[in-house]
């Protein structure tokens, strides 16, 4: 899976009060929706592994993101 980062993106992953929130600027939702695609358009079990060293900003939970059918 080849996936597209727009410059400047800025994504953070939270978790509390049982919920999970996803903050991002524009370019880091693009990027989430280019990630998206690409998982929509993979095989059953695809998924992605987004935490602060890779990706998400300081502080983040770890997100797993993953086709499931």
């Amino acid at each position: 899976m080849e996936i597209k980062w727009t410059d400047g993106y800025k994504i953070s992953a939270m978790t509390g009060n049982d919920a999970i929130t996803i903050s991002a600027n524009r370019e880091g939702l693009l990027s989430l929706a280019a990630i998206l695609t690409e998982l929509a358009d993979g095989e059953k079990g695809d998924h992605i592994h987004l935490d602060e060293y890779n990706s998400l900003e300081d502080g983040s939970a770890e997100l797993i993101i993953e086709k499931t059918g």
